[in-house]
């Protein structure tokens, strides 16, 4: 059974922006709408942060966000949970970014942050986004 993507927007403060953590998956359900788009990825459960993740090209963004140390710092979760709801950017950034509109079926991965402790539902704040060959910043908008 699918669990519904939550309908209300997080805070940000209780993510833990000192912990990055890797997903990678199947879209099984997506809201691609505002206040941002969510969507609902299905992954492994031998999920393995790979090997060339920290050597992945990242694209220049307004925000001053050390994304490669990111990468280096990201870790599998400890979570077991095979669905993680995805929380992207807004609308207007996605399309400022040039995302095209995810739906179910695709397969992507991201670098973001869960909540302090991994405590509550398992829920990512998306710093980068992997799909189609391509790396999106979230934080703000393309350079």
């Amino acid at each position: 059974m699918l669990t519904p993507l939550a309908r209300a927007h997080h805070g940000w403060s209780s993510f833990d922006q000192e912990r990055p953590i890797y997903l990678e998956g199947k879209v099984v359900q997506a809201r691609w709408q505002n206040p941002h788009a969510e969507l609902m990825l299905e992954v492994p459960a031998n999920l393995r942060v790979p090997a060339d993740l920290a050597q992945r090209t990242l694209p220049k963004q307004r925000s001053d966000v050390d994304g490669p140390a990111l990468l280096a710092k990201a870790v599998a979760p400890k979570r077991t949970e095979r669905q993680w709801e995805l929380e992207l950017a807004p609308l207007t950034r996605m399309e400022a970014w040039k995302v095209a509109e995810i739906t179910p079926g695709k397969m992507l991965s991201a670098v973001g942050f869960t909540h302090q402790g991994e405590q509550g539902d398992a829920v990512m704040r998306v710093e980068f986004l992997f799909v189609d060959g391509k790396a999106y910043g979230l934080r703000s908008n393309p350079a």
